[in-house]
């Protein structure tokens, strides 16, 4: 089953403050819970994303245990949106699109994020037992993350 995860968040900065942090994958680390030992491999110094830009990672979403991530970043329309998606890792399907529009004040940053799991209905039981919390955490820790070096 395909699940969707959405969430917004309004930052008081501008849209390409917002850019220059989020198209930055050296900044995933400060706003990935710590738990997940998140450690990036592929060597992008201060590139910011591009179409095609491949990112390797080694990530602990589970007991501790390290698994590869790749992600490829397939859409890029600066300063608005960048969407990324695994190549490799423990999901069957993973998509986020990352958007940030312009507001008064500040910048609304929204996540899009479409996921399935691999194993069928095992899959789906873990997603209902803790996958689903999973996701929701990390992404509240990211919204904690950005009100501490933001605001």
């Amino acid at each position: 089953m395909v699940y969707h995860y959405n969430t917004e968040h309004f930052l008081p900065i501008s849209i390409e403050q917002a850019w220059d942090f989020f198209s930055s994958a050296k900044n995933l680390s400060k706003i990935t819970p710590p738990e997940m030992s998140f450690k990036i491999l592929t060597d992008i110094g201060d590139q910011e994303v591009f179409e095609g830009m491949l990112i390797d990672y080694i990530v602990r979403p589970i007991m501790g245990i390290p698994m590869p991530w790749q992600t490829e970043i397939f859409k890029v329309n600066k300063p608005n949106i960048f969407s990324d998606r695994q190549l490799k890792g423990p999901y069957k399907i993973w998509e986020h699109t990352h958007s940030f529009i312009q507001m008064d004040n500040g910048v609304l940053v929204k996540d899009e994020v479409k996921y399935e799991l691999p194993l069928g209905i095992l899959g789906d039981i873990a997603h209902s037992i803790f996958v689903k919390k999973k996701v929701e955490s990390i992404f509240k820790f990211r919204e904690q993350a950005l009100n501490r070096i933001f605001l």
